[in-house]
């Protein structure tokens, strides 16, 4: 039987040999007390890559970003965010769960929004609303397709945030996966953010965890948050060593991926049955199906070829690129995307 080809999310990843060994090799203490020489290094390392003071490694990117809302905000408050963001969709309804904060919902464009659209939803000073407190950005966007801001773009929101006093948050869940589509540095969004989320689960390859990044006396206060639900870690070092393995071995490999995931989008674009694939821009591929396809009878069409997918809205399939695939599972994909008859 041909290899499992998993395409439902780049989450599915295995740790590598030398990522195993890093794991097995690490140095550890109980991070409760400050004292996991490796989950120290992690956080150093990566607040430096962005030039932020300090950095904190928690279980999963979910509760570094509400971690930060949680900073940011008070009950009464509101988050303006896309309407497609994962802080909204995807996290349980943790803003109103953890903050009890609103939240004001845009129509970006594949999930990125305008200044001028943040700037109009900005509330007044007015006691039947609540108070504008914390703009979130999503980069890439999931929902967009793997659509991304150029520093550019964030440095325009930043500006009209700047204006109105209010912070910025990054859910860089796939940050990394923009950076190298822009050719950007890291150190350049320090400028733009008050707090940074950054997965170290998804395209980088780690079984688990994610940093949240920001000033230093944001992040003391962001531990005694991670302590309160549950996210203090004791010999963690070990999980840690394999995030650092990450940030300092699979940033530009992700390249591979965006390039993969391209191929995969001119096959599904000559594919009869497919009316739309959302433009390709990093390692996610959103693509229609023609009405008169039932998209679970895809999903299993393609089980039968020992290809994993996820349906993704209405008619929608999304396809994730990943370092666990090779360009002979590339090409049995593309194999089969031409040889499914609707």
């Amino acid at each position: 039987m041909n290899p499992l080809i998993d395409l439902r999310s780049d989450t599915v990843t295995k740790p590598t040999p030398a990522m195993l060994e890093a794991m097995f090799q690490a140095q550890v203490g109980d991070d409760v007390y400050s004292e996991d020489p490796t989950v120290n290094e992690l956080q150093e390392y990566g607040a430096s890559l962005f030039g932020m003071e300090a950095g904190l490694f928690c279980p999963s990117g979910t509760m570094t970003n509400q971690i930060a809302i949680k900073l940011h905000t008070q009950p009464l408050t509101e988050v303006i965010c896309d309407r497609t963001s994962h802080i909204y969709l995807y996290e349980v309804g943790g803003i109103a769960f953890n903050s009890a904060a609103s939240v004001k919902l845009i129509e970006g464009v594949r999930g990125r929004m305008s200044p001028q659209q943040i700037e109009a939803a900005i509330n007044p000073d007015n006691i039947h609303y609540p108070v504008t407190s914390l703009v979130s950005l999503e980069n890439t966007s999931n929902k967009g397709g793997g659509s991304y801001y150029t520093v550019e773009e964030i440095a325009a929101i930043s500006e009209v945030c700047r204006r109105h006093n209010l912070p910025l948050h990054l859910d860089g869940a796939r940050v990394f996966n923009a950076l190298v589509a822009t050719g950007e540095n890291p150190k350049e969004y320090s400028r733009y953010f008050n707090t940074v989320s950054v997965c170290l689960s998804k395209g980088l390859g780690a079984p688990v965890g994610s940093l949240l990044l920001g000033p230093k006396r944001m992040i003391e206060q962001a531990k005694r948050v991670r302590k309160a639900l549950g996210g203090g870690w004791r010999q963690a070092g070990f999980m840690a060593a394999a995030g650092l393995y990450a940030l300092q071995n699979n940033i530009q490999r992700l390249q591979i991926d965006h390039d993969r995931a391209k191929l995969l989008g001119k096959a599904l674009e000559a594919a009869p049955y497919v009316t739309e694939v959302l433009s390709v821009d990093t390692n996610i591929v959103i693509f229609t199906l023609a009405p008169e396809v039932n998209p679970d009878g895809f999903i299993s069409y393609l089980e039968t070829q020992n290809i994993l997918a996820t349906t993704f809205g209405p008619q929608q399939i999304r396809f994730v690129t990943h370092l666990d695939l090779t360009d002979d599972m590339i090409s049995g994909i593309i194999n089969a995307i031409s040889d499914f008859k609707a």
